[in-house]
């Protein structure tokens, strides 16, 4: 099998990398009082990936836009934010008060309908019947 022998490869690979690093050829370190193991020999194989590379064509830069002149708001004077600010309040003002004379027309009718079907159900009406 083919993934075999890479991990074989690999292992074999790591084993010369580690040999080189700590400069021993005798395998891994061992313990100085346990016996040494017999270290088996491996063909090591390189090899190296060949990724294909495809040559893409860079896009025309886009043409820049026509440069116009900056557009900077007039500058406010202080009255202008005073009258902004006050005008918002009043709309705010006036709009919650809208809200709240549409709550009480909605909070009188539906009481009313409420009192209507009160006075008109007939269980009102067979008590006051047989009294």
């Amino acid at each position: 099998m083919k993934w075999m022998r890479e991990r074989d490869a690999l292992i074999a690979q790591t084993m010369a990398f580690v040999q080189s690093v700590t400069g021993r050829k005798d395998g891994f370190h061992q313990a100085d009082d346990a016996p040494a193991a017999p270290v088996a020999s491996i063909d090591v194989v390189s090899y190296v990936a060949i990724e294909p590379t495809l040559e893409i064509e860079a896009p025309a830069p886009a043409p820049a836009p026509p440069q116009q002149p900056l557009q900077v708001a007039p500058p406010r004077i202080a009255g202008d934010f005073r009258s902004e600010i006050q005008s918002r309040v009043a709309n705010f003002r006036k709009h919650q008060e809208r809200f709240e004379r549409e709550r009480e027309e909605y909070c009188a009718a539906t009481m009313a309908k409420l009192r209507d079907a009160i006075r008109e159900s007939p269980a009102r009406k067979s008590s006051t019947d047989s009294s």
